[in-house]
């Protein structure tokens, strides 16, 4: 990963960029010496986006199953049939 200093980003944001767009590696932003926030490409963001809504609408279904919220076949199929309707 690289890492640059915010004065850096400041001085020279068209490279790093360019450079970012090219390589598709994140890029650490530090502000004195310690880390601040990370530059990533905008497809690579979206996809971690995506992911991550993938991700959370798992934990929501572990978490209706461990709950007890859930439904027999039977039952699920008696509610998409009134909703299909």
């Amino acid at each position: 990963m690289k890492v640059e200093l915010v004065t850096t980003l400041k001085r020279q944001a068209t490279k790093i960029l360019s450079d970012l767009h090219e390589s598709k590696e994140p890029v650490l932003i530090t502000e004195h010496g310690q880390p601040s926030a990370y530059l990533v490409d905008v497809d690579d963001y979206e996809m971690m986006q995506n992911r991550m809504s993938i991700l959370e609408g798992i934990a929501r279904g572990e978490t209706a199953v461990i709950e007890g919220r859930t439904f027999s076949n039977t039952q699920a199929k008696e509610k998409m049939s009134r909703w299909l309707e």
